[in-house]
């Protein structure tokens, strides 16, 4: 476990030289990415921060963005409107970036909500839980990977279910869950978890001048978990709120405490080795390697290779899933 208190610190030396300068936060507006980008900003560093966020979000999001500039008048944080549950929209944003910058330091990924209920379909045919936690942030990798390799410390940091994985966990002759019994709960959520660490440590593997963090958040009690979940279901619904929400409120990290340790994954040397300098226990990627790579990481920022489950994975679902999320993107790159 790395101390809490050894978070802290690291977090209290960030400034000018090693904090990232362009960052690009997708799922900011709430949630994990809305703690991370209010930590990062009350380092007080001088940085460019683009939110992205839907329609729905812009204007408790300017609000944030009002605070955000009191706290620390040297960060811009500029937003872009785009609902990123649509990959056309999602494209549009990347552009939109990429005209403006050279460069990014952190691309920092959290959108998504757990699929309860059936599928629901966006209009591009394809299950929207689905798209916001995988596709989505894929689409955002492959579109700024070339100004990511243009910083000298580029990161990117998915928080999702990194380390979570299980050899079962995903189903590569469904990949997008279309079977008769295929979606659910239980199986959605391990199968997304699993292809994004599969297609992370191959984009990894082609890309070793970056770092790459898939992470699990443990439990912070964002209220974005029951975004998939309708009053409507009427049993569960109340079954969710009634018993498992004040459970869930009791045991989960407070939310500076969930800000301050993704700062961390997004900022420590301990991973990759570039960034705010870490003298204790260096992180370990999926290829047991210390020097960039894909850090699988726990809530409590402590490395966890998964190794033995990850190299199953790589043999029997690599090849299909690279292949198979390029097909889905290639429309929208």
């Amino acid at each position: 476990m790395v101390a809490y208190k050894d978070i802290q610190a690291s977090n209290a030396s960030i400034n000018d030289a090693n904090a990232p300068r362009v960052a690009v936060f997708v799922g900011g507006t709430s949630g994990i990415g809305q703690l991370t980008l209010r930590a990062l900003v009350a380092t007080g560093t001088s940085l460019r921060i683009y939110l992205i966020g839907r329609p729905s979000s812009e204007e408790r999001s300017r609000r944030f963005i009002q605070e955000l500039q009191t706290v620390n008048a040297s960060a811009e944080v500029i937003w872009v409107e785009a609902d990123v549950s649509l990959l056309a929209e999602g494209k549009k944003a990347c552009e939109h970036i990429k005209s403006r910058e050279s460069r990014i330091d952190l691309l920092f990924l959290t959108t998504g909500y757990s699929p309860f209920g059936v599928r629901q379909e966006t209009s591009e045919g394809l299950e929207t839980s689905l798209v916001l936690s995988y596709y989505t942030r894929m689409l955002f990798i492959l579109h700024l990977l070339p100004l990511l390799r243009k910083s000298e410390a580029p990161r990117v940091v998915s928080v999702l279910g990194g380390g979570m994985e299980r050899t079962s966990s995903i189903n590569v002759d469904d990949i997008d869950l279309e079977k008769p019994g295929s979606f659910g709960i239980t199986t959605a959520q391990p199968h997304y978890a699993a292809l994004q660490t599969v297609f992370l440590d191959k984009a990894a593997s082609e890309h070793p001048d970056v770092t790459f963090i898939h992470a699990w958040p443990g439990m912070v009690n964002t209220g974005n978990v029951w975004r998939g979940l309708h009053a409507s279901q009427s049993i569960l619904y109340w079954f969710i709120w009634g018993l498992l929400e004040p459970l869930i409120r009791l045991i989960s990290s407070t939310d500076d405490v969930a800000g301050q340790r993704n700062l961390f994954l997004c900022t420590s040397a301990a991973f990759g080795g570039r960034g705010v300098p870490w003298t204790g226990q260096a992180g370990t990627s999926t290829l047991r390697t210390r020097d960039g790579g894909l850090f699988l990481a726990n809530y409590k920022c402590d490395s966890t290779p998964n190794d033995k489950v990850v190299h199953v994975l790589r043999e029997k679902a690599s090849a299909k899933v690279w292949e198979h999320t390029h097909e889905v993107l290639r429309p929208y790159l």
